[in-house]
Parts: C-alpha cells; sequence; structure tokens
C-alpha cells in the first residue's frame, strides 16, 4: 500500500516500487501528504509505504473503474465485488480518485460513491473505512494505484481477512456558532437559501465576513456547515455533527457550494466554526481513547486518515495536530497515515457514510 505525494511522478514512482519489490501488488495513490512514525509533511514528496506479506492478515484487493460516468453506479459495482468475497465481519479500505476535473473544478462526490456501495453491500457484516485520494491540498489531481498500474477516475477496495479487525476513532474539532437554520433551497451541493435568504449572505453576517470582491473563498478556511445527527436538542457532542466544508461561494447568486450533495431541502443545519483547540484537544482525546482500547492486543498497524484541511498550512494551528497522533499513539504499533479529500468511517453505529474536517484513525488487529 503506497501513498506518494504529488509532485512525485506516479508512474516513476511505481516503476521504482516495481524495481525495489518485484511483481507485486501496489494499492493506494496520491496524496497531499504522509504521516509516518518518522514525522509528517506535506511537500509533495513523500511516499509512505506498508507492506503485507503474512497470507493470514494480507488484504485482497478489488477494482472498480468510471467514476467520471457515474459515482454511484461505480460505487454499487465496488460494494458488489466485495458483497461477493466477504464472509464473515471483514474490514474493507475503500480508497478513491477525489478530484473528478479541475477546469472547471469538479469533485467525485463520495456520498455517492458510498451510497452505492452501501446499497450493493446490503446486510453483509463489512466495517468500511476509506478516504479520498488528493495530489495536493489545492485540489489540483488525483490518481489511484489500482495494483498493476496507475489509473484515474477509479476506486480500490482492500478486503481483510476475517480474522483482522479494527478499532476505530472519529476526531473532529468544529462547534455550532448559529442557531438551527433550514435549507429552503439547494441543488445538488450548491445551498441558495437558509431560512429563506441567500446562504452566502447568511453566513458572513453571522461569522462577520464582509460579502462579495471573492471573500466568499475565506469562508473554506473557517467554517462549515453542520447537520446535527439524532435528537436535535440533546447536549453539545462533537460526535454527533456530520460537518460538510465549503468548496466555493458564489457572491452573484448568494450560493455556497458544499464538498458533497447529500443535505436535502428542509434539513435543519448549523454554522460550524472550525475551532484549532476542539481539534486538537480532539485528537488527544482521541489518541487516549484508542490507546486504553487497543493495549495488550496484537496490533497489525495504525492508519490515520486526515483531512488535508486540518494540515497547519491550511488550518493555521500552531500545532500539527498529526504530530500528537504519532507522539500519542501506543509507540509498539506500527504507524501510516496521508492526508485526505475526505474521510470514510462508521457513524452513528449505522453504515459508514463521508466526513469532511475529520481524523480517522484505526488500529488493525489480530482477532484474539
Amino acid at each position: 500500500m503506497a501513498f506518494s505525494g504529488g509532485k512525485l511522478d506516479p508512474f516513476a514512482v511505481r516503476a521504482a516500487l516495481a524495481d525495489a519489490l518485484g511483481p507485486v501488488p501496489v494499492v493506494g495513490g496520491s496524496a497531499a501528504g504522509a504521516i509516518s512514525r518518522s514525522g509528517s509533511g506535506y511537500s509533495g514528496f513523500e511516499l509512505g509505504l506498508v507492506a503485507f506479506h503474512d497470507p493470514d492478515t494480507a488484504p485482497q484487493f478489488l477494482v472498480s473503474r468510471g467514476l467520471e460516468v457515474d459515482e454511484r453506479k461505480a460505487g454499487a459495482d465496488i460494494g458488489a465485488q466485495v458483497r461477493s468475497v466477504v464472509r464473515q465481519d471483514q474490514v474493507v479500505l475503500l480508497l478513491f480518485d477525489s478530484v473528478a476535473s479541475t477546469q472547471p473544478p469538479k469533485l467525485h462526490y463520495a456520498s455517492s460513491i458510498v451510497a452505492g456501495f452501501n446499497e450493493a453491500v446490503g446486510n453483509a457484516p463489512v466495517n468500511l473505512l476509506g478516504g479520498g485520494l488528493l495530489t495536493d491540498m489545492n485540489m489540483s489531481g488525483a490518481w489511484v494505484f489500482d495494483g498493476d498500474g496507475v489509473s484515474k477516475h477509479a476506486t480500490v477496495a482492500l478486503v481483510f481477512p476475517p480474522n483482522v479487525s479494527a478499532e476505530t476513532v472519529i476526531l473532529h474539532g468544529c462547534r455550532p456558532v448559529s442557531a438551527f437554520m433550514e435549507i429552503t433551497r439547494i441543488d445538488g451541493a450548491t445551498v441558495y437559501e437558509l431560512d429563506g435568504e441567500p446562504a452566502l449572505k447568511v453566513i458572513e453576517r453571522m461569522l462577520g465576513l464582509p460579502i462579495g470582491g471573492g471573500r466568499g473563498q475565506e469562508l473554506s478556511l473557517v467554517a462549515t456547515l453542520g447537520q446535527k445527527q439524532g435528537d436535535p436538542y440533546a447536549p453539545y457532542d462533537e460526535k454527533s455533527y456530520v460537518n460538510r466544508l465549503i468548496l466555493s461561494a458564489d457572491a452573484n447568486t448568494g450560493s455556497i457550494t458544499l464538498f458533497e450533495p447529500d443535505f436535502e431541502e428542509g434539513a435543519l443545519v448549523q454554522i460550524m466554526s472550525r475551532d484549532n483547540g476542539l481539534m486538537l484537544d480532539s485528537v488527544r482525546r482521541g489518541v487516549e481513547e484508542m490507546n486504553r482500547t487497543v493495549g495488550g492486543h496484537d496490533n497489525l498497524l495504525g492508519l490515520y486518515i486526515d483531512c488535508a484541511g486540518r494540515a497547519s498550512a491550511r488550518s493555521g494551528s500552531s500545532i500539527e495536530e498529526a504530530e500528537l497522533v504519532v507522539r500519542g499513539l501506543d509507540a509498539k504499533v506500527p504507524l501510516l497515515g496521508f492526508y485526505s479529500g475526505v474521510e470514510v468511517a462508521p457513524f452513528d453505529g449505522e453504515h459508514s457514510r463521508p466526513l469532511d474536517w475529520t481524523g480517522v484513525l484505526t488500529v488493525l488487529r489480530r482477532r484474539q
């Protein structure tokens, strides 16, 4: 499994791995940065590697293409392949190309891919984790190592044997800064109105940001739109929220475009502030929880799928939150991570779903 910085030539990387390792499948792809025990970085020249050589723990890999044609169908295709091979409760790692095009900017929506996957898998016993691949934090591109070579508009699934289990914690860092508002007009991922007013006007008024002049783009750095799951009047709990990053804003239409098109008209949402202090606290608590959970077990690999927006270069945090994971996770657990465009993890005891501005920390371990 390989995660390669976006400034490296993927074909040269693949050829070098073949020269060094021989004819072994390589699965993974581009990453905005990599994370390991030796540190973290996002210069674009990182290369994160992990090798599976024990047949009892090595995953099987599956590939689906055609994201540029129909993301939901491509998700269903990989889900059907997974369903055909799983027999017991099995861990599945889903990796996909996040960037459909740069001109105009368009993403491969994780919510569509995962919805298709979940429909096809049905009630099969699957613990789904995953992430969207990027070449850099500006979303300039993406590509996938598909086992044999390099692909675009593809998704791969690593299906681990039944004797491998996963413990996962989701690390957050947003807090609500508004009352509940109703989405009164939306088209796909573009929200036009909140409570009957232009969405951009409402958000900038509440955050104190001036409208127009391109300033709407700053929203992606400071706020998300969050939907609270379960009882809306329950006490605040960061784990109750699904947050959506703001991809862009249009002062002419008063609209904002989210990273995912899974919010609907009539949904109640809140403006969420991206809070670096809360983010770091969430990481510390999550790592402590993970250490308590996996202590004393046969741990195989720690995997950290970290939203690229959480890196200090984007968040403005004085501390790299990934370094808290590196230093805090039990030193006996091998660790590999990558900076992602979107994260996928089990949420609220239901099917897994895509998440934004989260860190998904998983420890794979041998079942006792």
